[in-house]
């Protein structure tokens, strides 16, 4: 395939996640690795009580498969940058963390979800009283954001999602500043997965055929320079979902073989690592 071919391909996937991020934005939910009932959800992948109390309604969509903000030791006074920010699920929660001499900034490719999430922030100011998260509209491969200006990377089950994984990393890299440390969590494959799921929209939309090995992600952020790089597998308990009737994850599930469920071909991943200072 050229190159030509490869940029094709790669735009047809970016407006179909688009166009399903698009339709939970308007729905207000999602299963998208994840779950129908977002705070049972949530609090079973390690969000506590208190952090889901402070968000706004509708912020926690149930789009998650970890809890970035758990691994990233965030300070007061940091700057915060979260890929693929939704209804600002995460971003809500750093804000909280690094107080009101810090940032967070929140980008995500689908309208809907930037709208959404603007829409938020009054409440969450009137909650907490803080005045520290914004969202801009932008591709995880092309950040709206300056070189070397971000303390703490974090993305929730988003990369997999890219077609081309590679540049961002490159792009984490390149907007971290010395010493900036990332935190990911995401899907990887346990086993390949079978072709009727891989080639599904609806498997694409709900982050699993885009999904790779662990190894094939821990290369990409060594050939981007990343340092000190750590994983954590985690099981996934993306069953959770085997009753809800969901398009999406009903679509996914029906594609595989008889007996087997998503946790068979998935794992949950925590990736760490830091810009060299």
């Amino acid at each position: 395939m050229d190159k030509k071919q490869d940029l094709t391909q790669g735009e047809k996937i970016r407006q179909s996640v688009r166009q399903g991020y698009s339709e939970i934005a308007q729905k207000g939910k999602g299963s998208c690795c994840g779950s129908s009932k977002p705070k049972q959800f949530a609090q079973a992948i390690g969000y506590c009580q208190e952090e889901l109390e402070s968000l706004p309604e509708g912020a926690n969509m149930g789009l998650s498969c970890g809890n970035p903000t758990a691994i990233a030791g965030l300070k007061p006074g940091q700057v915060v940058l979260d890929l693929g920010s939704g209804g600002g699920f995460d971003c809500f929660i750093a804000a909280k963390k690094v107080g009101p001499s810090g940032l967070v900034i929140g980008v995500d490719m689908t309208a809907e979800m930037v709208s959404k999430s603007r829409k938020s922030i009054p409440v969450f100011t009137e909650k907490t009283g803080l005045n520290n998260v914004e969202f801009r509209l932008g591709e995880i491969e092309h950040l709206p954001v300056a070189d070397t200006s971000i303390d703490v990377l974090i993305s929730n089950c988003v990369i997999n999602l890219s077609p081309d994984k590679p540049q961002v990393w490159r792009e984490i890299a390149r907007v971290l500043k010395p010493g900036g440390k990332v935190c990911v969590s995401d899907l990887a494959l346990k086993e390949e997965l079978p072709r009727e799921v891989k080639t599904a929209v609806e498997a694409l939309v709900g982050c699993i055929s885009g999904a790779i090995p662990i190894n094939d992600t821990l290369k990409m952020m060594k050939a981007a320079s990343l340092t000190e790089i750590k994983t954590h597998e985690k099981p996934y308990n993306i069953d959770v979902n085997d009753n809800c009737n969901d398009k999406f994850y009903r679509t996914i599930r029906d594609k595989l073989p008889a007996g087997k469920k998503l946790s068979d071909y998935v794992v949950s991943v925590d990736f760490t690592a830091y810009k060299k200072g």
